[in-house]
């Protein structure tokens, strides 16, 4: 292990026009700040090198670095370049910094670089309330996130524009048309007459069948996707991390293919400590309230992988419909089915946490779910 007092921390803020690079020597507070253009990366490691340079002269032996920037718009790449070229790198979490509530907060680079080689030198001096350290995944693992991005945005984009067909029809009195997921769309608009008997306006047509256009090309962009999600899977030579797990997922009915690839994407290509782990990756960790006499529960964090949870919850409420004898659809219902259906909502949200969880012990330790009943496949 490396001695601290031979330890460099150097922060870099990133952004497109430049990269603020500050370095903390090993002794002393004074930090140092320097300049590069934004994504020269030969530039960056020249002036690495001569901190480093600097360093060695001032204290009479090598000095190690230890680089941090805050993960954000610019990924994992640059903590990867780094890596490969033998730099000890930490991707931190900015959210978890500790910052001051006493009044409007002074925002410069400058002074966030300072801030940021403090706080690693104490996060790697022991303190790890200081800050988040971000694991850096696999170029694999996160590339492989990327089918279940594309596949919910094409998903959201689709939902609007059929919202958007449907309410410029209702406008003039239609309440529905043929071919909105399919079909000669075309044919059904050119038939059309408003509620008051009078053919479509030539300017609300051309709209709609716009909007028509950009439908068919996301549901042919989602039918594609389709077919490459199952190709991948098939594909004994793709990339996609721990096919494995897909497979074993997909044997608990009400978990199709889609669902299972999207779980192992996202969630289950990770390890995890606990289950406290997960549910804190997952953002499903509860967060109490207590001060003096009052106690209370806050609900989730809402602190983890926003795309992760959302599908985690829409796997719940399949897994009702799917898994009725199961026990943890029995738990629901004993619990919540008979309150209301604010209750219901809540419900499932804490349903979804046992569920991550139940399915975590099945993919990585062989656990069935207790009464889930599993496909033979």
């Amino acid at each position: 292990m490396t001695d601290a007092s031979l330890i460099c921390t150097v922060a870099i803020e990133l952004s497109r026009a430049r990269w603020v690079v500050g370095a903390l020597p090993p002794t002393g507070n004074k930090v140092s700040v320097g300049a590069v253009p934004g994504g020269d990366t030969d530039r960056l490691m020249q002036h690495l090198n001569k901190i480093q340079t600097r360093l060695a002269r001032e204290f009479g032996q090598a000095i190690e670095l230890k680089i941090c920037f805050e993960a954000g718009y610019d990924g994992f790449w640059l903590a990867r370049f780094l890596r490969d070229r033998g730099l000890d790198v930490f991707v931190l979490d900015a959210a978890s910094f500790l910052v001051s509530r006493r009044g409007r907060r002074t925002k410069t680079d400058r002074i966030d670089v300072e801030a940021m080689t403090f706080t690693l030198r104490a996060y790697l001096a022991g303190d790890l309330s200081v800050c988040r350290v971000v694991p850096v995944p696999t170029p694999e693992a996160e590339d492989a996130k990327r089918i279940s991005r594309e596949r919910t945005r094409l998903a959201s984009e689709r939902t609007r524009h059929v919202n958007r067909i449907r309410a410029l029809l209702a406008l003039h009195g239609i309440r529905s048309i043929k071919g909105l997921w399919g079909g000669n769309w075309r044919a059904q608009l050119d038939r059309l007459e408003t509620g008051d008997g009078r053919p479509l306006g030539r300017y609300i047509k051309g709209e709609i069948t716009r909007e028509f256009e950009r439908l068919h090309l996301v549901l042919e962009q989602v039918k594609a996707l389709e077919a490459e999600r199952h190709q991948t899977l098939l594909d004994p030579a793709s990339p996609f991390p721990h096919k494995s797990k897909v497979a074993t997922l997909t044997k608990l009915a009400g978990i199709g293919e889609l669902s299972a690839t999207l779980l192992v994407a996202e969630v289950f290509q990770r390890q995890y400590h606990s289950r406290r782990h997960l549910a804190s990756y997952l953002g499903l960790a509860p967060t109490p309230y207590a001060s003096g006499e009052v106690q209370r529960d806050q609900g989730i964090s809402k602190a983890g992988n926003k795309p992760a949870r959302t599908l985690l919850v829409e796997i719940a409420w399949a897994w009702m419909r799917h898994q009725p004898t199961s026990e943890l659809a029995s738990w629901y219902r004993a619990r919540f089915a008979g309150n209301g259906m604010r209750s219901r909502k809540v419900g499932i949200v804490a349903m979804a946490r046992k569920l991550a969880i139940a399915l975590w012990h099945f993919v990585e330790h062989g656990v069935i779910p207790a009464g889930a009943v599993v496909n033979a496949r």
